[in-house]
């Protein structure tokens, strides 16, 4: 799993399971905002439909919190343990800190992911890594990143993995990432190294026909 992997799991964790969610159904009901969330993302009003309603077919109060939120995760990766990804996800997500995610936030988040431009959509991937949010990403950082992948793929999909394997792949990172070789990865840092890297920029390609 090289740098580009790891930039491309994060956002591909979540088109997979969206567009999973996105066949369960046309017919919903319109919250009261469902004109504002049209002007405020790159959605339209029957991809939100869509959307709403398997939203609230996982989530009928119309909030998930990190425990539900952990619970359906868990679905689209039933070899693993993804509890701990998860749970990284679920911070990126709640963006005001509520110790919830409504609506309004997934269809925010999501729209980066899907329809947000390549700098969205990395501020976004650079945003899941920055644990603590202090505005660079730490060896530390990644290595919980990278663990958590591991366990949410399962060991059984990488049959030769050794254990120091997470810890050689944020060497790896970090030797492509921290240009100035400060230790941390900023996110001017992380944007450049993105960018100048074809495979990560034809992955992020992949997300613009997922619904």
């Amino acid at each position: 799993m090289h740098a580009r992997s790891v930039v491309s799991v994060a956002l591909q964790s979540v088109a997979y399971s969206v567009e999973d969610d996105f066949e369960l159904s046309t017919v919903c009901h319109r919250p009261e905002s469902m004109d504002k969330l049209q002007e405020q993302t790159k959605f339209t009003k029957k991809e939100l439909q869509v959307l709403y309603r398997g939203f609230k077919n996982e989530c009928p109060s119309g909030v998930v919190n990190e425990e539900n939120f952990k619970n359906i995760y868990s679905q689209f990766f039933p070899q693993g343990d993804s509890s701990t990804y998860a749970h990284f996800l679920f911070e990126a997500f709640d963006t005001d800190k509520n110790g919830s995610v409504s609506f309004e936030d997934f269809v925010f988040g999501l729209s980066i992911i899907l329809r947000g431009t390549i700098n969205d959509r990395l501020n976004w991937a650079f945003n899941l890594y920055d644990l603590n949010k202090d505005g660079c990403i730490t060896k530390d950082e990644m290595l919980d990143i990278m663990k958590s992948i591991y366990d949410m793929m399962g060991k059984y999909t990488y049959p030769t993995m050794q254990d120091d394997a997470p810890r050689e792949h944020v060497e790896n990172f970090f030797q492509k990432m921290d240009r100035n070789k400060d230790g941390v990865v900023t996110i001017e840092e992380f944007i450049e190294s993105c960018k100048k890297d074809e495979n990560i920029m034809q992955s992020m390609q992949l997300f613009d026909n997922v619904i």
